[in-house]
């Protein structure tokens, strides 16, 4: 080696492959050695990725990984993250990683360009779309239905009003297709949200129809921006938690991947199990509620968004679980401590950002154990420390892996007084 060529030691948060002496490269693997014009030398950890679009969508950053580098850069982010806010976890379980091709919910876009219809991911640090023609990370019914959605959208743009020419009165520009596509795999199949498109006349919505008819789909929404509206919906859909069918709203929020949503929900179980009523924040449409709630236990499941809160109380009603559903917004209303000192635990799932207000008003009370569900490490590691300050200690930390092949990563923490 010459005197610059150093070996890559550790993959960064955000992909990165750093050296000894802090050089980055991208598309790097532990093992792998740099030189010093830049170029990379594959080592024993370096395979070759599995997606044709790689390096190009912004999709995935770590597919030159294998799987022993994957599981080792999903547990770093989270020990990591907690050493960086000297938390003392006692124990950190091995990361669950989901597998290829279980990825069930994506947001995607789709826009025209000459004629043509492109949908698929944004380009790394570019707002130029990538054609998906293959996607390793999403369920295979997913990636099937894109060819077809293609030719759904060109008809319904070619239908869509076009803008006015400027300076040019009388004349009109061509229309711009530009649409946000949400799909996910429910009980009953493909939910379909297309987001910034209309169907006015009886020809677009026949075609919609027809689309949704041979496709099989669950449902089938048009949101022009006033919201969803649905044009196709044989039956209600649902999507099945624990056991339960709840009812799903259009949009609503989903764990990306089955198998990680039963690593988080086991995790909860074994920690919270014998525990007589829990407090579950921001519980969504129940994914936690649901496991928890039985003959021993009673579970409080508060949550901001509208239709996840009432589509809980739902499914609660219809099987006589002991699930109250509370529709409340908790970044603005926090459970306060002498509310939360009724209950022998307490399971919070937050956005991105994290629950700061819910945190301070848990560190207060003297709720003996508390389960922090998080998909992001470092606002996780901020509420914690709250958490430690306040006399919690953190007993056990497990990393999840759902976005396979991303930086992005989710754990279940436990805290016990």
């Amino acid at each position: 080696m010459t005197e610059l060529s150093e070996p890559i030691i550790r993959i960064a948060a955000k992909g990165d492959g750093v050296t000894p002496s802090g050089r980055y490269a991208w598309g790097a693997a532990p093992g792998d050695t740099l030189r010093a014009d830049g170029t990379l030398v594959p080592g024993p950890h370096h395979v070759t990725p599995p997606c044709r679009h790689f390096a190009q969508c912004g999709g995935c950053q770590l597919q030159q990984l294998d799987e022993e580098s994957l599981a080792d850069f999903v547990a770093a982010r989270v020990s990591n993250a907690s050493s960086s806010q000297e938390l003392g976890a006692e124990h950190i379980a091995p990361p669950h990683l989901s597998p290829p091709g279980s990825r069930r919910r994506a947001s995607l876009r789709a826009e025209s360009s000459q004629g043509r219809v492109v949908i698929g991911f944004r380009e790394a640090r570019s707002h130029r779309l990538v054609e998906l023609g293959e996607c390793p990370v999403l369920r295979p019914e997913i990636v099937t239905i894109l060819p077809d959605l293609r030719k759904l959208l060109i008809r319904l743009g070619q239908g869509q009003q076009p803008k006015k020419s400027r300076g040019k009165p009388g004349k009109h520009a061509h229309a711009k297709l530009a649409a946000d596509i949400e799909v996910t795999a429910t009980d009953q199949g493909l939910d379909l949200g297309i987001k910034g498109l209309s169907a006015d006349g009886l020809m677009l919505t026949e075609l919609l129809l027809d689309f949704a008819r041979d496709h099989a789909l669950a449902r089938l929404t048009l949101d022009a921006g006033y919201g969803p509206d649905t044009v196709w919906e044989p039956e209600p859909v649902t999507i099945t938690l624990s056991g339960v069918a709840v009812p799903f709203p259009p949009g609503a929020f989903l764990q990306a991947t089955a198998d990680g949503e039963a690593a988080l929900v086991a995790a909860a179980q074994e920690w919270l199990k014998g525990c007589a009523t829990v407090a579950d924040l921001f519980s969504g449409l129940g994914t936690f509620a649901y496991a928890l709630a039985g003959p021993e236990t009673k579970v409080l499941a508060a949550e901001a968004e509208r239709g996840a809160s009432y589509a809980c109380k739902a499914a609660a009603a219809r099987t006589g679980l002991p699930v109250h559903c509370d529709h409340r917004d908790l970044f603005r209303n926090p459970l306060m401590a002498d509310e939360l000192n009724r209950f022998a635990a307490v399971l919070l799932d937050p956005p991105r950002a994290g629950a700061r207000e819910q945190v301070l008003q848990i560190a207060e009370s003297t709720v003996p154990k508390v389960v922090y569900i998080s998909c992001n490490p470092a606002s996780w590691a901020k509420d914690a420390a709250t958490l430690i300050e306040a006399g919690y200690r953190l007993a056990e930390l497990r990393p999840v892996g759902q976005f396979r092949w991303s930086t992005h990563v989710e754990l279940a923490s436990l805290f016990v007084r």
